[in-house]
């Protein structure tokens, strides 16, 4: 019996092991700043556009709870780390939203056109194969506005798996969000382009539904709005 659940125990972590979480940012520890997620333990995906997980896929919808606020400075920036490293190739995008008033990071949960787009990578494209430049990384980095409002935000990472989207529902959601505090801002602009989670994509939108090894040579389209620029 000891030697059957030690081999399950394997394999389970062996088919765990290509997933991942984005659990912190640097300088803090594992959902310290960030809300955990309900794969902290599976490591595993979303896959349904529609549903409210593909917002900060929290184990507990809603507010923060017990999780604390980074301190960030605008037109600075700041640190994920993947576990383990982001092991399928596909597009790694981030968003902010401003929490409204009466409102702390904490206390909002995201819901409505709240949201925009601060980073979106792009692939190379190599014998009609598309490379991605986030692809076995440890970390990736982001840079805060340095244009927007000072308050108290969410920040969320998405990285999109998309080594089996040839078919709809096929990509593969990796989701977090932070909670930031963040002073410094000019308040020079306001974002543009708000969307909401869920509502921002469809599954079968150009950047969700592909076939990143054979894609004739055809450029990227990310799925959701433009990056906002200051």
């Amino acid at each position: 019996m000891l030697l059957t659940t030690s081999l399950l125990a394997l394999a389970t972590a062996a088919q765990a092991a290509p997933h991942y979480v984005f659990g912190h940012i640097a300088g803090t520890a594992d959902w310290q700043v960030v809300r955990m997620t309900a794969n902290h333990y599976s490591n595993g995906p979303v896959q349904d556009v529609n549903s409210e997980a593909i917002r900060c896929f929290q184990e507990t919808p809603g507010g923060g709870g017990k999780t604390s606020t980074y301190k960030a400075k605008a037109g600075g920036s700041i640190s994920w780390s993947a576990n383990p490293n982001i092991y399928h190739p596909g597009a790694l995008s981030a968003y902010m939203a401003k929490a409204p008033a009466g409102q702390t990071a904490t206390t909002f949960d995201g819901a409505g056109p709240v949201w925009f787009k601060v980073y979106q990578d792009m692939p190379t494209s190599s014998g009609g194969n598309m490379n991605w430049p986030s692809m076995n990384k440890a970390s990736v980095d982001f840079k805060i506005p340095q244009c927007i409002e000072d308050g108290e935000y969410l920040f969320r990472i998405e990285h999109v798996a998309l080594h089996s989207a040839a078919k709809e529902n096929g990509a593969q959601f990796y989701i977090s969000c932070a909670q930031l505090s963040v002073s410094g801002g000019s308040g020079s602009k306001k974002p543009t382009d708000l969307v909401s989670f869920p509502g921002a994509y469809k599954s079968t939108d150009p950047g969700l539904m592909l076939n990143i090894y054979s894609n004739g040579g055809k450029t990227y389209t990310p799925a959701g709005p433009p990056v906002f620029k200051c």
